[in-house]
């Protein structure tokens, strides 16, 4: 596929959804393919006055979104939805564009987010209080006693660049959801998407009654992004990216609440009875979908010696299979990292590994801007590559003597976001389920599987709080405890 592409640029009004109207940028910046360096549209960069206009927009929208019923929550929710599935195709374009990810990657994040948001409406129904027997204390008799949730107040979104689309949703649907006005912050290399995006959500929430600046969206700089976490009058920030980030925005806010979603050097266990060909087809699956720009993509490989040399083996007979070239092919697997930059640093990381004793068993070069999947084996636990998040096509092999070793080394990490272990004990799936420190799990298959519905989230520097509409929703309104003594 060598002809110049032809970007989907959405039909959408210039400049930035700030207020009750489409305001000005004032300047712009390109928004790349990274595939070829094409430029596929001019992206509005906001600034600090923009943020701070957002601010005071939603605000003032707090207590109308706050008072919006249920019925037209709901309703809102699920016309996002029916309009975003009438254009699926023309979206999975545009994220193919903009992030360079994989024509099936795209298609995956658009149907995921279009479930989310179904999800989001439905549990709009389940968002309820209960009473409490206060009269089991002495000073409670005769009193009654209920609490209800009631919303956070404004909640900031800040998207990474990998899911722009979904990342946004999760965001953006559970704050509609609990009650909240929502300003979200797109990465700089990602806007197109979560602008068309907020421009279907606020001409919904105007049809249903609501304000448009229910959602807003300010893109810019880290000051930017410091401005909207850092305002006193938010309810919370809810962001996803890398932990450096992550931790300085848990500072800067506080002490708002924070919802963390942060990276990991996610683990993949395999067993001494492990059906190894469905855990080589885990790695190739897991480690280099999203082009391997994903917080759960397989990265660390930790192998039982007994069945390290087969296990090795038929991995890197079908590493193969891993087709690299052009996002717009369906046939693509890999395709390249969201910029030069990162590709560099990557390149830097396995120069490293290398350095210091691990062996390249394939790829390590990059071909026609692509880092080829690769595969390393005996990587020191310092090295970068194995200790940090290395978020490309990137997998690193070590053996360990025994199932407990593994678990030791799963949990010898910073991170802890998901794990997965393959085995056909059900004693180590649940020894594993016990003892792994991460916020997710998973036995005999990827530990990127996600339902957008279950809790995630991480724990140690991975994060705090969970997302999934339900979780995310606890986490975005505050109890309110009613206390009445009948006169």
């Amino acid at each position: 596929m060598g002809s110049k592409p032809s970007y989907p640029v959405p039909d959408i009004p210039p400049g930035l959804p700030v207020g009750p109207d489409w305001v000005p940028a004032g300047t712009t910046a390109p928004v790349v393919f990274p595939y070829d360096g094409s430029v596929v549209a001019q992206g509005p960069v906001g600034s600090v006055a923009h943020a701070t206009a957002a601010l005071d927009a939603a605000v003032a929208a707090r207590r109308p979104v706050g008072k919006l019923g249920s019925a037209a929550r709901r309703a809102l929710l699920l016309d996002v939805e029916r309009e975003l599935s009438a254009h699926a195709d023309q979206l999975v374009d545009l994220l193919v564009a903009e992030t360079g990810k994989t024509r099936g990657d795209c298609a995956v994040e658009v149907s995921r987010t279009l479930f989310t948001w179904s999800a989001a409406a439905e549990e709009v129904a389940r968002l309820h209080g209960e009473t409490v027997p206060l009269d089991l204390q002495p000073a409670g008799s005769g009193m009654v006693g209920f609490w209800v949730r009631k919303p956070i107040g404004v909640v900031v979104g800040v998207a990474g660049f990998n899911a722009p689309l979904l990342l946004a949703s999760h965001k953006i649907a559970p704050a509609i959801a609990a009650g909240c006005p929502v300003i979200c912050k797109p990465a700089p290399a990602t806007p197109l998407a979560t602008l068309w995006l907020a421009d279907v959500v606020r001409r919904a929430a105007v049809a249903h009654g609501a304000p448009a600046e229910i959602v807003q969206v300010v893109t810019g700089d880290a000051e930017v992004g410091r401005t909207l976490v850092t305002d006193p009058r938010i309810g919370a920030v809810s962001f996803t990216g890398s932990a450096a980030v992550g931790h300085r925005i848990a500072r800067d806010a506080a002490p708002r609440k924070t919802l963390l979603e942060l990276g990991s050097n996610t683990a993949l266990v395999v067993g001494a009875d492990a059906d190894l060909d469905k855990a080589a087809d885990a790695v190739l699956r897991g480690g280099f979908y999203f082009n391997g720009q994903a917080c759960i993509a397989v990265q660390r490989v930790i192998v039982c010696e007994p069945v390290l040399d087969e296990f090795v083996a038929r991995l890197t007979a079908r590493i193969g299979e891993l087709t690299v070239g052009d996002p717009r092919d369906p046939a693509t697997r890999v395709a390249p990292l969201i910029d030069q930059a990162a590709t560099d640093r990557v390149l830097a990381w396995i120069a490293e590994a290398e350095q210091a004793g691990a062996k390249v068993l394939h790829g390590g070069r990059v071909v026609d801007r692509t880092l080829e999947p690769t595969i390393l084996l005996d990587v020191p636990e310092t090295a970068q590559a194995w200790c940090e998040e290395v978020f490309a096509p990137v997998v690193a092999i070590n053996p360990v003597p025994d199932m407990a070793a593994a678990l030791d080394t799963v949990n010898r990490s910073r991170y802890g976001l998901h794990a997965a272990v393959f085995t056909r004990s059900l004693a180590t799936a649940f020894a594993a389920i016990e003892e792994l420190e991460v916020g997710g799990v998973v036995i005999n298959d990827v530990p990127g599987f996600r339902s957008d519905i279950m809790p995630y989230g991480g724990v140690k520097d991975s994060g705090t709080g969970r997302e999934g509409p339900r979780f995310a929703i606890e986490e975005l309104t505050v109890t309110r405890m009613a206390v009445i003594r009948p006169e």
